[in-house]
């Protein structure tokens, strides 16, 4: 039994150390952390990543997958994140199908499985890393460490900072990297169970640990840092290099180097060798398929990447470092975005800030020391490898290689967190080695599993909806626009505009180029009559990004309500300059034709609106209505046909043909679709005055007078249908006047 797991005796209790017992307790804790999430709707990203990403739907060729973004746009657009991650959208798109649709539950209870099942394999990756790897002579790998690896896997299963991971479905792209990550590792640890009997490994599982890797890497980009981890645990525990007695015997110019034979002989430079050109081939292949380079993020995405001084950046980098060391440590405080001004640049070593990256550079030397410095060849293995699980799988966020686009994402912090737990289990086994207090220690482990676990179901309630999801984050990061631009957002999206307004001013406020939330914030006034402030905020937006097509469409239909119609004109043209795409503006601007009794380019405007898009009831619609007010009733009619046969449960439409019909004197087609529409909206005034005009000219003049005093029983403002139905009246009391 490893010497960590001697010192953790009094801590873990002997009852539960089974292997299968274990991973039970593992798999259970880590279900009960994230159960609550179980029926939480999509929230946040997973709104661009699953509702309206096309490459889940059925009519998406598969093929399509391997070209487009995690996003669904295609990898060679300029504005692609370049988040390549087609297995991870495959399985959303399996989901879908399953499912039957855009069912949030199925989503989440799939991220909930994908958690306890990374928790169970943590129990058996801990167990390599903290007790070393060892076979039986049937080739059955033997769990050393069985009390360590157990606390680390059920730190690491409560952990809070994987609350994203899991309850937000876009998570599932960490989640599935992690997985195939462990795999490619625990496939990396068999290719040595015939190394008992001889200094030999298994090239078919080095093999396959690459191509798991790349698995990984397919799910999520950190996949590929399995490849460096392998390659840290080969030299250290399979090679058992001693990194301190080597550098010595190099410096002192020692020309034994015993190590380095023995090093060659047990094929470790073969390992290496396949590692680097596995994973250097992998990287070619993956920048290959970004066509257009690395993707192009914005200064408010990750100002410190922006900073003109490379002393500002570097301190900022660090900072960010030092900030989620400390979510691993005391993840209290979290936050679904950590953009926008809610981290404030470091511009001056006078700022307080600067002892935080300062504090974690302190403890970092002081573990390396450690890890290469010390005597005791358990101890160093362990620091060394905790130290690598915990560093390695950050590189591709730490802003070294490539910009990122986050400031601090604790999504990324998933793997890392696993090197985090490991070095967390070996501080309790070194305090319960020089302590006689167990109990204490006992307690302190308890706690805060119990602590985590609490803070982990809290954490899943507020990711169940947008509304407290965004509204958690105003404590943490007050000084985020996003923040307050969501929580706005939110309300406006339940009609609460007063209250929405404010929190877009406060996004302004906090960030003056916000373009999105000036643009929400001239909608609503826009949609208020506040007119004027809507044009300014509009030219604002458009003027710091020219190309955001849909300010200059809100500008234009501003610049319409204000009878600028020149305006407004150039408004919606330069719009579709910059989104050729775009069905709502050809509307918009159809409209502001038929204003200007433009006929015939209103209708080419609505024309072009529903060859974009066919669902577009509004486009057909006002086709309709205009071809029918300018008495073109035939081909009001045949826009009609067409529009139903594209959208045949559209009750405005049926509503308009019957109209049309009508006047054609088809009164029978005219009533069936009357009494359609009438049956899929029953309340509205309007469809009950326009049949009670069908009747009353068709001659059913009963059947009129019943659906003129229905329309104004739901209507009784309406002068047009009181001016009908005062005729039918005197009509009908002409008549009873002949009979009599």
């Amino acid at each position: 039994m490893a010497e960590l797991d001697a010192d953790l005796d009094r801590i873990i209790p002997s009852s539960v150390l089974p292997p299968f017992w274990a991973k039970l307790v593992v798999g259970f804790v880590s279900l009960v952390c994230f159960a609550r999430s179980y029926d939480g709707d999509f929230v946040f990203d997973d709104s661009e990543a699953i509702i309206n990403n096309k490459d889940l739907r059925a009519e998406t060729p598969l093929g399509d997958l391997w070209h487009h973004d995690f996003w669904g746009s295609r990898l060679s657009s300029n504005t692609s994140h370049k988040s390549y991650r087609p297995l991870t959208v495959l399985t959303f798109r399996i989901n879908y199908y399953l499912s039957g649709g855009f069912h949030p539950m199925s989503f989440h209870v799939i991220n909930i499985l994908l958690h306890g099942g990374i928790s169970v394999l943590m129990v058996d990756v801990f167990s390599v890393l903290l007790g070393g790897l060892q076979y039986t002579s049937r080739g059955r790998r033997l769990n050393l460490a069985p009390r360590s690896s157990l606390l680390a896997a059920l730190l690491f299963a409560t952990h809070p900072v994987h609350t994203e991971c899991v309850a937000g479905v876009v998570g599932r792209a960490d989640l599935l990297g992690a997985l195939f990550f462990l795999l490619s590792f625990l496939g990396y640890c068999k290719a040595f169970r015939e190394s008992n009997k001889e200094r030999t490994h298994s090239t078919f599982w080095v093999l396959l640990s690459i191509l798991l890797g790349a698995v990984a890497m397919l799910c999520k980009e950190q996949g590929i840092t399995v490849l460096g981890l392998n390659a840290v645990f080969d030299i250290l525990v399979i090679g058992k290099l001693n990194v301190l007695e080597m550098v010595q015997k190099v410096l002192h110019k020692d020309k034994s180097l015993e190590n380095i034979g023995m090093l060659r002989n047990g094929g470790l430079l073969f390992r290496m060798t396949l590692l680097a050109s596995g994973g250097a081939g992998v990287l070619y292949m993956r920048w290959k398929i970004m066509g257009t380079g690395p993707p192009a993020f914005t200064e408010v995405d990750n100002p410190a990447s922006f900073a003109d001084s490379m002393l500002v950046r570097a301190i900022n980098y660090n900072y960010y470092y030092s900030l989620n060391a400390w979510l691993l440590l005391c993840p209290w405080w979290l936050c679904f975005d950590w953009s926008m001004g809610c981290v404030p640049l470091i511009k001056s070593a006078g700022d307080w800030r600067v002892t935080a990256p300062a504090a974690l550079w302190l403890c970092l030397i002081g573990l390396i020391c450690q890890a290469l410095c010390s005597e005791d060849n358990h101890k160093r293995r362990i620091l060394t490898l905790g130290l690598g699980f915990l560093i390695i799988p950050f590189l591709p966020a730490s802003n070294l290689f490539f910009r990122v686009g986050f400031v601090v994402a604790e999504r990324v912090l998933y793997l890392p967190s696993a090197g985090f737990c490991m070095l967390l289990t070996f501080g309790f086994g070194a305090l319960s080695k020089h302590t006689k207090k167990k109990k204490l220690i006992a307690g302190v482990v308890l706690g805060i599993l119990f602590i985590n676990i609490l803070r982990c179901m809290i954490r899943s309630g507020e990711w169940r909806n947008e509304e407290e999801l965004f509204r958690s984050a105003l404590s943490v990061c007050p000084l985020n626009a996003k923040v307050h631009y969501n929580v706005g957002k939110n309300l406006a999206d339940k009609g609460h505009q007063t209250a929405a307004v404010r929190y877009y001013r406060q996004a302004v406020r906090l960030n003056p180029k916000y373009v999105h939330a000036m643009n929400n914030l001239g909608n609503i006034l826009k949609e208020r009559n506040e007119l004027q402030e809507a044009e300014e905020l509009l030219s604002l937006a458009v003027q710091i990004q020219p190309d955001f097509a849909a300010a200059w469409m809100n500008l234009g239909i501003v610049q319409n309500s204000l009878k600028r119609f020149e305006a407004a004109e150039q408004s919606y043209r330069t719009a579709i300059k910059h989104r050729r795409k775009y069905p709502d503006c050809y509307y918009n601007l159809g409209r502001l034709y038929a204003d200007l009794n433009r006929h015939v380019d209103a209708l080419n405007a609505w024309r072009n609106a529903t060859v974009l898009k066919p669902e577009h009831s509004l486009a057909w619609n006002n086709m309709i209505i205009l071809l029918d007010n300018t008495g073109n009733l035939a081909q009001a009619e045949a826009v009609g046909r067409e529009a139903l046969e594209l959208i045949p449960n559209d009750h405005s439409l049926m509503f308009s043909l019957a109209n049309v019909l009508g006047k054609s004197q088809k009164y029978k087609e005219s009533e069936a679709l009357f009494l359609k529409a009438i049956k899929a909206h029953p309340n509205a005034a309007s469809y009950h005055g326009n049949l009670a005009v069908l009747y009353h000219r068709w001659g059913h003049l009963s059947l009129a007078k019943k659906h003129y005093e229905i329309s104004l029983q739901l209507d009784p403002t309406a002068s047009g249908t009181k001016e009908n139905y005062g005729l039918l009246r005197r009509k009908l009391e002409q008549m009873q006047k002949k009979d009599v």
